[in-house]
């Protein structure tokens, strides 16, 4: 129940990683002629807020007693690849694509494994398995078809980024609902 209560107090973090990730989806799928570079640029600056917002979860975690290894480690990979990424803009596409690409699985991995611990407690909620997912199917696609072309790329990145955003919001407001009827912090 601790881990419960807390994401419920935190439930701002998912609902705003989410709505990063559908913004950053949008403009990718309205402007897929948009240069690589500009393209680097939001995946960094993406990765970056998505690896800070991890961290702030992270400390409530570990200041209610629970697992925190997990976020530390999804946040730290997610901050490395952001800052990676706006460091070497200049950096091949093809090295950067297989970096998001383990990136994406290994969040995703890491995203299916919380989801798999709440089940329990979260009865019927599916979304943070699916955010994970499609976190791992995307990887993996990126992984498996970089010479595909930039704009099936910037396609890919674009749905994975709405999926993934609609699954973090609908987390969040689901457990917004969750902290309103959870005790007053004592």
């Amino acid at each position: 129940m601790l881990v419960l209560a807390r994401l419920a107090r935190n439930w701002w973090t998912l609902v705003l990683r989410g709505l990063i990730a559908i913004i950053f989806g949008i403009l990718a799928l309205v402007q897929p002629g948009m240069t690589l570079g500009g393209l680097l640029l939001l995946i960094g600056l993406w990765a970056l807020f998505d690896g800070i917002l991890a961290l702030i979860s992270s400390i409530g975690a570990a200041q209610s007693g629970e697992p925190w290894w997990p976020l530390v480690l999804a946040g730290l990979l997610s901050v490395a690849v952001g800052l990676l990424v706006l460091r070497w803009p200049g950096i091949t596409a093809l090295v950067l694509l297989f970096i998001i690409g383990y990136w994406a699985i290994l969040t995703g991995i890491l995203q299916i494994a919380a989801a798999i611990r709440l089940r329990h407690e979260v009865q019927g909620d599916f979304w943070f398995l699916l955010g994970g997912t499609a976190s791992v199917v995307f990887g993996i696609l990126v992984i498996g078809n970089p010479g595909s072309g930039a704009l099936a790329v910037i396609w890919l990145i674009g749905l994975y980024a709405l999926i993934l955003g609609i699954a973090l919001m609908l987390v969040g407001f689901r457990l917004k609902g969750v902290a309103a009827n959870l005790p007053a912090v004592q």
